[in-house]
């Protein structure tokens, strides 16, 4: 995996958990939070941590914010920090911002100020969980858009079952490209249109998210 360097402003329970995800990932993480306990929190995580205020100009300066392939702004409780701390970064010169939003008119202005891409956790988790409960065959949903998704699915159905890629030919019934193969522990990145699929394999796939839908009832339990 191709190391990158992430900078993430606002350690709450989501700034925590990217950080400790991108950590696990062997990522460059630097931590930044107004307040010092979650700061503390994050010392012996991240790669670097600081406790700023990142409403302050001069602070996103001094950090090189436009040197970050990525800037996270995980700041949820405080809607004009969050914002400011947006539209700051990008007039620095950052290079692609993620900010998380409480709200839809919160993301649109979040959008309006210059961010990439505006997430909303507690909303896209309840409709994970949802997706979940409703599917027979989908362990785990990440979206990547409206429209398009990335999803695990489990396989179960003897049709599936020691066929390989080309035979299952997802990416003509479905319009999914499979982007990875787990069987147990062993995981297959990018993996052939010769390889097989065998009971209980997971694939990750990637495409319309009506069309994994439509692949998780094409599959028998």
């Amino acid at each position: 995996m191709t190391k990158k360097s992430f900078a993430v402003l606002g350690l709450g329970r989501f700034g925590q958990s990217v950080v400790q995800t991108l950590v696990e990932a062997h990522q460059d993480v630097l931590a930044v939070d107004v307040k010092e306990e979650p700061v503390n929190e994050m010392m012996d995580v991240a790669t670097q941590t600081l406790i700023a205020d990142t409403r302050d100009e001069d602070v996103l300066r001094g950090l090189n914010i436009d040197t970050f392939d990525y800037v996270i702004v995980g700041i949820g409780n405080n809607m004009e920090a969050s914002i400011l701390t947006t539209m700051l970064t990008k007039e620095l010169g950052a290079k692609k911002v993620i900010a998380k939003a409480e709200t839809s008119d919160h993301g649109r202005v979040l959008k309006r100020v210059g961010a990439d891409q505006v997430i909303f956790p507690e909303r896209d988790m309840g409709h994970s969980i949802v997706r979940k409960l409703l599917s027979n065959h989908i362990l785990n949903f990440i979206d990547l858009s409206d429209e398009y998704t990335l999803a695990e699915v489990v396989i179960t159905d003897p049709n599936f079952v020691n066929q390989d890629l080309v035979k299952l030919d997802l990416r003509r019934r479905f319009d999914l490209t499979v982007i990875a193969i787990q069987h147990g522990h062993a995981i297959n990145i990018s993996p052939q249109p010769t390889d097989i699929v065998q009971l209980h394999d997971v694939l990750t796939v990637v495409g319309p998210i009506a069309n994994v839908e439509k692949l998780d009832e094409t599959l028998k339990k």
